[in-house]
């Protein structure tokens, strides 16, 4: 049985790493967030600590220590520009770590961290969870037994809709999330990267503070992609049905992975711990993509590009 601790506990996908925790039978021995609304404890570790101070909980991960209670991993599920932190954290902890996504917000974060694994002699594993999804590694095998040389059309849409407390929250700071591309659709650009191949040229289109659009030249794909978080972008026809909606479309044809979701956590703890998980390495392309997206000059083009891009803007809680 592997012991853990876990860092963001009151977060949104926390729940899904303690269902993975406890269905790979691991043991919780500790947590921490700055919020105690964590009652979700009590369906998976009753009887594991939960602390909502980094000083306290690091007084009884020395406490286990001296008990001789190994942590052998750190899940880290905090916000964006805290993962950095709490990932050195855990490894001078002597443990290894799985880490949300994104790993860190900014591609020259990972030379210090690859010198924290070699230092401590552990490793930092993310969760990118698409890449076990059994109708995206369906695509990645039926793209690679094609024309090596093929550049296929991708159209890349996903809406997802957020109310005006996201802009209250630190999800709404550009600065500690890394903005909607990195927040809604760094999972996206990771799987598209990984079937389709390095990014030979990254273009945005538009970037708001509720939706972002752009392209990407692929080594073997030409991607429209449009990331929203704004429900008047939904299509008219499931408006009044659904609240979010995700396509990729690969030379007009839709892939339909509407469902095979909800174990993927479980499988992503399964994997690292036969020691096949997802490495830092791993993360830096879709980290980069994402870094650039932030920081390019938007060039402003939408219309037949992007569909849904071109609905008025709603008007930002406070500006």
């Amino acid at each position: 049985m592997k012991n853990f601790a876990l860092i963001g506990t009151a977060g949104y996908i926390a729940p899904r790493h303690l269902q993975a925790i406890k269905e790979t039978e691991g043991n919780l021995l500790a947590s921490i967030d700055v919020s105690d609304n964590v009652g979700i404890l009590d369906k998976y570790f009753p009887k594991s600590y939960f602390f909502t101070n980094l000083e306290r909980f690091d007084r009884h991960i020395e406490k286990l220590k001296l008990d001789n209670q190994r942590i052998d991993f750190f899940t880290i599920c905090s916000p964006n520009f805290l993962h950095d932190f709490h990932i050195r954290y855990a490894l001078k902890n002597n443990s290894d770590v799985i880490c949300e996504k994104p790993t860190v917000l900014n591609p020259w974060n990972y030379k210090a961290l690859e010198k924290s694994e070699e230092e401590y002699g552990k490793q930092v594993f993310s969760i990118l969870q698409l890449r076990l999804h059994p109708k995206i590694i369906e695509l990645k095998n039926k793209i690679s037994k094609q024309n090596k040389d093929k550049i296929y059309d991708v159209d890349l849409t996903y809406i997802t809709s957020r109310g005006s407390w996201y802009y209250t929250s630190w999800k709404g700071d550009i600065e500690k999330s890394g903005g909607i591309a990195t927040n809604i659709g760094i999972h996206f650009f990771d799987i598209l990267t990984w079937i389709f191949g390095d990014v030979e040229k990254n273009t945005v289109h538009i970037r708001t503070h509720d939706r972002v659009a752009g392209f990407l030249q692929l080594k073997n794909a030409n991607v429209r992609w449009f990331l929203s978080i704004n429900s008047e972008t939904l299509p008219e026809d499931i408006k009044e049905i659904k609240t979010t909606y995700r396509s990729i479309k690969i030379e007009g044809e839709e892939l339909e992975f509407s469902d095979g979701f909800e174990n993927l956590h479980t499988l992503s703890y399964q994997e690292i711990l036969k020691g096949n998980g997802f490495k830092l390495k791993e993360t830096e392309k879709s980290v980069d993509i994402t870094y650039q997206i932030r920081n390019l000059n938007p060039l402003g083009l939408v219309g037949e590009y992007h569909p849904f891009a071109k609905l008025p803007l709603t008007r930002h809680p406070f500006l």
